[in-house]
């Protein structure tokens, strides 16, 4: 299934005002850069046990699910800041896809 990445995402802060909200959670100007951060290093911790070089069991669906709140976190982030992801990923990544 492919997905698009302007409705996920929608789907995205959708669930964000939602977390926030259930949980009085201040999203001031600089939460979604620190979130972003927290879960790369989440993400982190789990690339380590998964590689023998952390304590603690070996996950995949753990790093998989950290990759995926990654994901989220920047796209809240990109959002807030005014962001057109998919434009800077067509500037910055895909234009070298495009015929010489």
């Amino acid at each position: 299934m492919a997905m698009d990445l302007t409705g996920l995402q929608a789907d995205v802060l959708r669930i964000s005002d939602i977390y926030a909200a259930e949980h009085a959670i201040d999203r001031d100007r600089d939460w979604a850069l620190l979130k972003l951060q927290e879960e790369l290093g989440e993400l982190t911790a789990e690339h380590l046990r998964l590689s023998s070089r952390a304590r603690g069991g070996a996950d995949p669906q753990a790093q998989a699910d950290e990759a995926a709140d990654v994901l989220g976190m920047l796209l809240i982030y990109c959002h807030g800041q005014g962001i057109d992801l998919e434009a800077a990923m067509r500037r910055k990544w895909l234009r070298w896809l495009e015929p010489a």
